[in-house]
């Protein structure tokens, strides 16, 4: 079967710096494709080539006949004096027409638009609505393939997962930019990096790309640059961690557990809590009784929340349940209409707000940073201003920028070397995760691991939500602030159970819908349990060959170790077979 798309040897440079550079590659039907890369090094070029928004400056980009395809840029331009349900019902005539059917109302009511309101005027609605109205607008249509960029951006956890059940159950191909590494790993079949001008393809999703530049990186460095490599780091979490997951079977060959045999777990929360203590005292942040409301929504209720030292807090709910309000009671920019703030006396606070900061333009990124201090300590790990910067993705050549001229990731990403250059033992974070590319969050992911203090994370990000904190609160809506000991999938069960408890009784369609993505969520569980049975039975093979060379002068023991040695290998094809039919079921 033809491909979708195929790009020929094409090229597209943005003044003398080549963002492609003779790139050639193919997309076929149902083929789900994630792109990744650092920020400005292609990526939404190569979305916009690929789907004809921009003309190559050489090569060629062809399309199959009646090609079905949506694009959701990062630049959303809705018509003049629309409301919101003439932009995403624009294919039906009257309600009752979309409201029989059960995708689209799935799409309106998973992408929140009902929330919205569909009478709303477009001109009214605020950046990630917006997005949201062009991105469920594009997936109404009968496609063939949806390109998107960056669509996780103004989605919550909840919003996340629908759209990775939606992608997966409508079977169509997808392209989409995303640093959302749960969404990526989750939908993404093949992983295409961009970086220095080519294309790198890898099969699979996040986890995968991992492990393929972790092994790069073992076989062109030395021991002890292999031990210090990010990539190594990042595949042990991915094999130990909570949401660990492989998609393919060359997860079970000896590099890759020789290459995260000696890395130990992500941080010593141990350790690194008896240090928060002594730094902290046993008094952090505490609201005792405190009631916030804005207008008519009683946001928290009469609440009381103690944090102690070491905490390492994830704060999940909708958009506008309260979550940054209550970062803002937590650090004293705003006060509640009943109880009382409790900060104690050795605490040192740093609060990173969606809101830039005011930045110092008259100076460069590096004086920016050493204005706060030179040298900063995290843990056991010393850096400089410049060492932070580089994390942070300001490379030696960038750090000489001058402030003025930074784009607006890269003011977020000085904000945020700013607060941590001030050592504080206290951090409130609101979406910092916000315009960072993979390689970044990494990086900050690695900071925040062996970070000895008290922390609070309010993301979209999933994966980092699950990586640097230990607790999961709630915001439900109800007024009180709810512990959650199985985490985000936990969160996202209740919401779940509370929609199906207030809303109508669910078509035959949305019952199917929701089947679909049980049974693909199933599916990933019964291949990770059959991958780890054939990680016990490829032991116990090599065992045997081994005992058998041990018993070469012994034939009896030779006949009795080689039909033991036959049953294990008949039995890994059978176990090798049923996960290639469960891993075709999610393919």
């Amino acid at each position: 079967m033809a491909n979708l798309v195929n790009l020929e040897s094409v090229s597209k440079s943005y003044g003398i710096r080549p963002l492609l550079d003779g790139v050639s590659l193919g997309i076929a039907a149902g083929q789900r494709i994630g792109v990744v890369g650092l920020n400005g090094g292609g990526k939404t070029t190569l979305l916009e080539v690929l789907s004809g928004l921009a003309e190559p400056d050489s090569g060629r980009v062809s399309h199959v006949g009646g090609l079905r395809m949506a694009v959701v840029t990062q630049r959303t331009e809705l018509p003049d004096g629309s409301t919101v349900g003439d932009v995403v019902l624009e294919r039906y005539g009257a309600e009752h027409e979309w409201a029989a059917d059960a995708r689209v109302r799935s799409i309106v009511d998973g992408l929140g638009i009902t929330a919205i309101g569909l009478d709303k005027p477009t001109a009214n609605l605020s950046g990630g609505e917006r997005r949201r109205v062009s991105l469920a607008a594009a997936l109404t249509g009968e496609l063939d393939l949806v390109v998107l960029d960056e669509p996780t951006n103004h989605l919550d956890v909840e919003g996340v997962r629908w759209l990775a059940d939606h992608l997966l159950t409508r079977r169509i191909a997808v392209v989409v930019v995303t640093h959302d590494r749960w969404f990526l790993d989750t939908v993404a079949t093949l992983t295409w990096e961009v970086a220095n001008g080519r294309v790198e393809q890898y099969e699979g999703g996040y986890a995968d790309w991992i492990f393929a530049r972790a092994e790069r990186a073992r076989l062109a460095a030395t021991a002890e640059e292999k031990r210090q490599n990010l990539a190594r780091k990042e595949l042990a979490w991915l094999r130990r961690g909570p949401q660990a997951r492989s998609s393919k079977p060359r997860y079970r060959i000896e590099a890759a557990e020789a290459l995260i045999a000696d890395v130990p777990p992500p941080r010593d929360s141990v350790e690194l809590q008896a240090f928060a203590k002594r730094r902290l005292g046993k008094t952090v942040l505490e609201l005792e009784d405190t009631t916030y409301a804005v207008g008519d929504r009683t946001l928290l209720d009469h609440v009381t929340w103690r944090i102690g030292p070491g905490d390492r807090i994830g704060l999940v709910g909708v958009n506008g349940s309260g979550k940054t309000s209550l970062l803002k009671l937590l650090g004293g920019d705003i006060e509640g209409s009943t109880g009382r703030r409790i900060e104690g006396k050795t605490v040192a606070l740093a609060h990173l707000r969606q809101e830039l900061d005011d930045l110092p333009g008259d100076l460069r990124v590096l004086q920016a940073i050493e204005q706060v201090a030179g040298r900063v300590v995290f843990g056991k790990q010393e850096m400089t201003a410049s060492q932070l910067g580089e994390k942070l993705g300001f490379p030696q050549a960038r750090q000489w920028t001058p402030v003025g001229d930074l784009s607006g990731g890269e003011r977020r990403r000085l904000q945020l070397c700013r607060l941590l250059m001030a050592e504080p033992n206290v951090l409130l974070l609101d979406e910092p995760t916000n315009d960072l590319d993979i390689d970044t969050l990494q990086q900050l992911e690695d900071l925040l691991d062996g970070w000895p203090g008290t922390m609070v994370v309010v993301s979209h990000d999933r994966y980092l939500v699950e990586r640097v904190c230990d607790t999961i609160v709630a915001l439900f809506g109800d007024g009180r602030i709810t512990h959650l000991p199985g985490g985000i999938e936990e969160y996202l069960n209740r919401r779940s159970a509370a929609k199906e408890s207030t809303g109508p009784a669910p078509s035959a369609a949305k019952v199917e819908a929701k089947k679909s993505a049980a049974d693909l969520r199933a599916a990933q569980k019964d291949l990770g349990r059959l991958e780890r049975k054939l990680d016990q039975l490829h032991a116990k093979e090599e065992k045997l060959h081994a005992s058998l060379l041990a018993a070469a002068t012994d034939p009896a023991k030779l006949m009795e170790l080689n039909a033991e040695l036959k049953g294990v290998q008949g039995e890994i094809e059978d176990v090798e077979a049923r996960w290639l039919e469960t891993s075709e079921l999610l393919e």
